[in-house]
């Protein structure tokens, strides 16, 4: 297992919390060390684009102090570093990424609005760390639609058949290893299919819609083989819905222990990074924690032998 860090980024509020006793757990089953990080904002007038972030004394944070009497009494506590850290958390939180094989954070901090659905910083979190990034709604989020969903432990995982992401499969397969889970497998195909018969004018192919779900069902097994012998205590079932994937990713992720969805690979003409919009979608409205994984940034892991 990596020695890299799980780290948890507080700042004193119920959100901050729940992300992390989530990451608590993330480092006991990984059996990493955990890095707990209050970045002290910037005040309003100062320029953070000057200094991205200053060492704060950890010693004298009144949020580190709540959270060491939070964790004390807690059995089987990893080892555990706190840090204070000065500076913008949109900017801060990506860079610590770097140093950590899994960052968590609430999807709402003590500032904003009370209507936002996820916060400015885990949006840059998500969309910036070289990690593998995990965002912990508030309770009670309701979705709506339904999920194939059988009873005990569930992660569930996006598959895009036509770019699959072999980081995101692999880091969902651990997951459910780790979990002791199963894994329900998302590959949503488009359906009605359309192409273009003149300028500006759609019509509706004559595809036989089986043959479209046989096929997509076929290529995710496919891109499932490896990961299943990587990991073969994990019972991988695909679930190939019609329409679109992050209507049923948010469906699935009612009762789900985890989602788990890729970041969108930078090419030659969109060198930024981006979300992409099912993750977008499935960060604002899923009920359980997600996940967001950067491309290629997740190498196999080495489990014990199941």
């Amino acid at each position: 297992m990596s020695t890299l860090p799980v780290i948890a980024a507080v700042d004193g509020s119920d959100d901050s919390l729940r992300a992390l006793d989530l990451a608590l757990d993330e480092a006991r089953r990984r059996e990493a060390p955990l890095r707990v990080v209050h970045v002290r904002q910037y005040a309003a007038w100062a320029r953070p684009d000057v200094l991205l972030a200053g060492a704060a004394d950890a010693d004298d944070d009144p949020v580190l102090d709540r959270v060491r009497t939070y964790l004390e009494e807690r059995p089987d506590r990893p080892r555990t570093e706190y840090l204070g850290v000065e500076g913008a958390p949109g900017a801060v939180l990506p860079e610590l990424g770097s140093t950590a094989q899994l960052l968590v954070l609430g999807s709402r901090g003590r500032g904003g609005f009370a209507s936002l659905l996820l916060g400015s910083n885990g949006m840059a979190a998500a969309r910036d760390a070289e990690c593998p990034v995990i965002v912990v709604p508030r309770p009670g989020r309701e979705v709506d639609g339904e999920a194939p969903a059988g009873p005990g432990p569930r992660v569930v995982v996006g598959l895009h058949v036509d770019s699959p992401d072999d980081a995101t499969l692999d880091f969902a397969f651990t997951e459910a290893a780790l979990r002791g889970a199963r894994l329900q497998v998302v590959a949503a195909y488009q359906w009605p299919l359309r192409s273009w018969a003149v300028p500006a004018e759609l019509v509706p192919t004559m595809i036989d819609q089986d043959a479209v779900a046989n096929e997509t069902r076929a290529l995710a097994e496919g891109f499932l083989a490896p990961h299943a012998t990587r990991h073969p205590g994990v019972v991988a079932e695909p679930y190939v819905p019609a329409g679109g994937a992050a209507g049923h990713l948010v469906a699935a992720s009612q009762g789900a222990d985890l989602v788990v969805v890729g970041r969108h690979r930078r090419r030659l003409m969109a060198p930024a990074r981006i979300l992409g919009s099912v993750t977008q979608a499935v960060l604002l409205h899923a009920a359980s924690p997600v996940a967001v994984v950067p491309p290629g940034a997740v190498e196999p892991q080495d489990l014990p032998e199941e």
